[in-house]
């Protein structure tokens, strides 16, 4: 099952549900359940947000990276996720498939991803809740001790803000009391409303027990950096918060492929698909000026949008195409399915300028394209040094180290 399948299975009858821990490599079902980890060394860092978007997979990814300074031996985990794909038969959440590929992780994919959450999980939970807390306290925490084997510090990725998971009784400041972590709370750049939401999620953590080492702001604009750095460390300061870092928006980060909007609009390629599907859309323009006034945006990084029947764009570009001899935009898409003339598609043939076509009009496309939220993925190759670079640069590493003093990591309950 695929997370696109996961509004079906909502529906689908909970008596037959296959349990989340059925397919365990964990518990053979003979030793005797285990309430928490047996690793009691790996020093265990869980980052949590405020909200969904607001960058915690980047952070992590950010941080894991940044850790290597003072250790080769780092680990992760996401011990429930919510968007997960099919892999030897195990639903493995989509970050985990991500931080296993990006950091090449010696340990089997299972094992940092042991608790696939989907739409029957909630109602089988409750059907008897105290009997099934007890088998998924045990896969999670054999499923740590096997991605923090021989490890000195961890990434414990959770999944949403504080209580997400507390319909099932493993909140993410539950998991973070079970597996002994200090948190991390990661939150959009601002002053007042991610302080207050901020505190809020300090509040469960603390209700739990879970010491907060601290919060990062994530997305600041960069004009706005210092203020946001020096009014919101004041602000945290008061709540007993230290501002770890404040990490700038880039907006490269935020942009999608020209393959995710072409899923994104169910558009269908016409030409240069083979290096067209990895460019970076950093700016979208509809195409309802004149040719004259195209040409100004004809640039890489850029997808123009408009009708097949606007040949004056379309010649625009073919024309810049042959006289750089290099690539001149990003992608082009046709909308509302009106394909050019048969002689404009071979001109457009001989270039390698991407060209997708859709079926609806322009300004749905570009509405669509502009809603759209960017997850970074294994392919994004142009992404992920600048995520290890900037999450680095800007936070402080030191301080999170030195949240962990020698043989010391949070109390596990």
């Amino acid at each position: 099952m695929s997370a696109s399948q996961k509004n079906s299975a909502d529906e689908s009858d909970a008596s037959n549900y296959d349990s989340p821990y059925s397919l365990s490599i964990f518990a053979s079902g003979k030793e005797p359940l285990i309430s928490a980890p047996l690793n009691s060394t790996t020093k265990r860092i869980f980052v949590a947000a405020t909200r969904q978007n607001q960058g915690k997979t980047t952070t992590s990814l950010g941080l894991f990276g940044g850790m290597k300074k003072f250790s080769p031996n780092i680990g992760y985990i996401k011990p429930t996720g919510q968007r997960f794909v099919q892999i030897d038969g195990q639903k493995i959440d989509e970050d985990s498939v991500l931080f296993h590929t990006v950091y090449n992780l010696d340990v089997p994919i299972g094992a940092i991803s042991p608790v696939a959450i989907d739409g029957r999980m909630t109602r089988w939970y409750l059907d008897n809740p105290g009997h099934k807390l007890e088998h998924l306290i045990d896969l999670i925490c054999r499923a740590f001790d096997r991605a923090a084997f021989e490890k000195d510090y961890i990434i414990i990725e959770g999944s949403g803000h504080a209580g997400v998971g507390s319909v099932f009784d493993l909140s993410n400041a539950a998991i973070a009391r079970i597996l002994g972590a200090k948190a991390i709370i990661v939150s959009e750049g601002g002053i007042g409303s991610p302080i207050d939401e901020i505190a809020m999620n300090k509040a469960l953590f603390d209700q739990y027990g879970v010491e907060v080492i601290g919060a990062i702001l994530n997305k600041v604009l960069p004009e706005k950096m210092d203020l946001i750095r020096d009014y919101a460390s004041k602000g945290l300061e008061r709540l007993g918060i230290p501002l770890l870092g404040v990490i700038p928006l880039r907006k490269r980060l935020q942009a999608p492929t020209f393959s995710q909007v072409v899923k994104e609009i169910n558009g269908r390629w016409l030409n240069g698909a083979e290096h067209g599907k990895k460019e970076r859309i950093l700016r979208v323009v509809i195409g309802a000026m004149t040719a004259k006034g195209v040409v100004d945006y004809i640039q890489p990084g850029v997808l123009i949008i408009t009708p097949g029947d606007r040949e004056d764009v379309l010649f625009s570009a073919i024309a810049s195409a042959n006289i750089s001899k290099k690539q001149v935009v990003s992608g082009i898409v046709l909308t509302r399915n009106i394909l050019p003339h048969p002689k404009l598609m071979d001109l457009i043939g001989m270039t390698e300028i991407p060209v997708v076509i859709c079926s609806e009009e322009s300004y749905t496309v570009a509405s669509k394209i502009n809603n759209m939220t960017v997850k970074t993925q294994p392919s994004d190759e142009d992404k992920i040094p600048i995520i290890q670079e900037i999450v680095s640069e800007h936070t402080d590493m030191e301080r999170i180290r030195d949240a962990f003093t020698e043989g010391e990591q949070g109390k596990v309950r």
